[in-house]
């Protein structure tokens, strides 16, 4: 099994990192949605020197920004309540994402968190309360977006990414395999020929067309965070044990992420629902499971870990 936190606010300095890599955490991922690697550079400098101090390796993985739509980082912060309006343009969504949405078109920050509807005029209005902050993701159910890859930003990271230590590439919204082919080429031509690549299924489109790009990564991603927001939370399960599915068929690597102990977040031990999650993926097949926000800004981080751990070990043993 392998072991992944992310880090973030709470899972920053080496006696954190330290102290998770001593639980049985063995890569970290970070989310360059937002920051690059180099406003990052003192976490990553953390990272290596509680690798010193643990005395353990860890492997370093870097989520790309690619063709995920998010909120800009000049967006203030603001909780919307029921009902409420905000300007589409307060958003700061890219120009060519925004100048394409229509009267009638959902907006689904921050994987649903909050749901917002766009009305004439270039309002949007709250049918479901929430938070609007920077760099949050975008997700519009039911429009096809054709955006490249890679960013500008993906390609700089890229670039820096022998320097830093990165160990693997995370792409999202995989739907081709000549998506993986194009982000593999950047990753040899900037010296990541030997870093693994990970492929992130978000939606329907990626999930349909998985048995066409599954050969093109090296581990598969069942991200269910935008699964969710796209399918229906309802259909997320029914995805994932699909996606686990066609991974044993082809001798594919799974990692499944996404609230697999979202309440630690905010408490210090988990649900049993929770509990029965974790143990059902590695029954499943997944050999990767991966703590996103409840490492990175959670109240918890290292008792999220040893549950994580505890939880799957105790399935692979079962």
């Amino acid at each position: 099994m392998n072991y992944y936190a992310t880090l973030g606010e709470s899972c920053k300095d080496a006696a954190t990192i330290a102290a998770l890599l001593r639980a049985g955490i063995s890569c970290f991922r970070l989310n360059l949605s937002h920051g690059s690697l180099r406003e990052k550079a003192d976490w990553i400098d953390a990272l290596h020197r509680a690798e010193r101090e643990a005395g353990l390796s860890a492997g370093l993985l870097i989520d790309l920004r690619g063709p995920e739509v998010r909120t800009g980082r000049e967006v203030s912060a603001v909780m919307l309540s029921l009902h409420e309006t905000i300007a589409l343009s307060a958003l700061a969504l890219p120009e060519t994402v925004a100048a394409g949405l229509l009267p009638g078109q959902e907006l689904c920050i921050d994987d649903g968190g909050a749901v917002l509807t766009l009305e004439n005029g270039g309002l949007c209005r709250a049918t479901r309360p929430g938070r609007i902050a920077p760099r949050k993701s975008v997700a519009l159910p039911g429009l096809a977006l054709h955006l490249p890859p890679l960013t500008a930003e993906d390609l700089a990271d890229l670039a820096d990414g022998t320097s830093y230590g990165v160990t693997a590439v995370m792409q999202p919204f995989v739907h081709s395999r000549e998506e993986l082919n194009t982000v593999r080429r950047a990753m040899i031509q900037a010296g990541l020929g030997g870093a693994l690549l990970y492929a992130k299924i978000e939606d329907q489109t990626g999930l349909d067309a998985l048995p066409d790009w599954i050969g093109g990564c090296d581990v598969v991603t069942a991200a269910r965070g935008d699964l969710g927001v796209n399918l229906g939370l309802e259909h997320v399960p029914a995805a994932q044990k699909r996606i686990a599915a066609a991974c044993r068929r082809a001798g594919k690597p799974l990692l499944v992420v996404t609230e697999l102990l979202g309440s630690m977040t905010e408490r210090p031990i988990p649900t049993r629902a929770e509990v029965s999650d974790i143990c059902h993926a590695v029954w499943d097949g997944a050999e990767h499971l991966m703590l996103t926000n409840e490492t990175a800004a959670g109240k918890y981080p290292l008792e999220a870990a040893a549950w994580l751990v505890k939880c799957a070990e105790t399935a692979k043993n079962a």
